[in-house]
């Protein structure tokens, strides 16, 4: 991977906000891997997500000019993102947040230490749409359950609700999978 000074940056910036093709193109190699990541993590098909990925690189390329060079661009383009993907599950219609009590007995887990990024990205797949989300944005993208509350219009507490169940499904399938594995060993 190649490493742009933050200099270098600003001016790749501004050539590519003036759509100066290459430019453009090179922001999208330097991010488009790591923002690919962050599409993956709210949609489960691989194909939804490079389509969501390129749709938010079309909403930066769009607005690259309201970039105010005040906070991390990197950061700015993950936020595109994240907002590209909440867009689209919201039309899908696939957020279904409650605000019902959960209650759950605390099993003890083993340590995630040898579990593979792919398995625990497949493990957080399983989760229903309204949890993923809450669980992305909260654990993940470092959101505030005040923040993930006012940007899917429910209230905090439902939030809570929801990250206390994303947790509670992921510590049950976790234990299914190592379950699983030392039954095969």
């Amino acid at each position: 991977m190649k490493i742009i000074p933050l200099h270098n940056q600003k001016s790749l910036i501004k050539k590519a906000s003036d759509h100066d093709r290459e430019a453009q193109k090179q922001l999208f190699e330097q991010f488009s891997p790591k923002m690919l990541g962050v599409c993956r993590q709210y949609v489960k098909d691989l194909h939804h997500a490079e389509d969501l990925m390129l749709q938010g690189f079309l909403k930066v390329f769009t607005n690259l000019a309201k970039f105010k060079h005040e906070g991390s661009f990197e950061g700015w383009i993950r936020r595109i993102m994240v907002n590209t993907c909440f867009s689209y599950l919201r039309k899908k219609n696939v957020i279904n947040l409650s605000d019902e009590d959960y209650i759950f007995n605390d099993a003890a887990t083993e340590s995630l230490e040898n579990t593979s990024v792919e398995d625990i990205q497949k493990l957080i797949d399983q989760l229903p749409e309204g949890y993923k989300m809450v669980f992305n944005l909260y654990a993940i993208e470092g959101y505030k359950h005040s923040e993930i509350a006012q940007k899917l219009g429910v209230s905090e507490s439902t939030s809570k609700s929801q990250l206390f169940k994303a947790r509670k499904l992921l510590q049950e399938n976790y234990l299914k999978m190592n379950t699983t594995i030392h039954e095969i060993k």
